[in-house]
């Protein structure tokens, strides 16, 4: 592979957010099943909340990719995937976290 393939160098944060996603489904249907359960206790509670979180996710992977994905160089490790998930679900924070105090006005 090229080194100056864009992605070949974002080959690590691609299967990082790949593996997150992977195992984020799993977790939003156990989520979606026992959120809906003590709302409404329906099929379609269940599956009204699991469908938010799927989007919540894959809103969050999009906004880790574009925000974190340049960065990462390292390779994939087992550590790497817990903290791609962790981030993938706490995706908000970052986007606080991002956000600059606006600067002082003389005045």
């Amino acid at each position: 592979m090229s080194q100056n393939d864009p992605l070949w160098r974002l080959r690590h944060a691609l299967a990082g957010i790949a593996l997150a996603l992977l195992f984020s489904v799993p977790l939003a249907a156990l989520a979606g099943s026992a959120l809906g359960q003590l709302w409404a206790d329906s099929y379609g509670a269940r599956v009204t909340v699991y469908g938010l979180l799927l989007l919540y996710v894959v809103t969050g992977a999009v906004v880790l990719f574009v925000r974190v994905a340049q960065h990462e160089t390292r390779p994939l490790s087992v550590a790497r995937v817990l903290r791609w998930l962790v981030s993938l679900w706490l995706w908000p924070l970052l986007l606080l976290a991002g956000r600059k105090a606006p600067p002082p006005v003389d005045g």
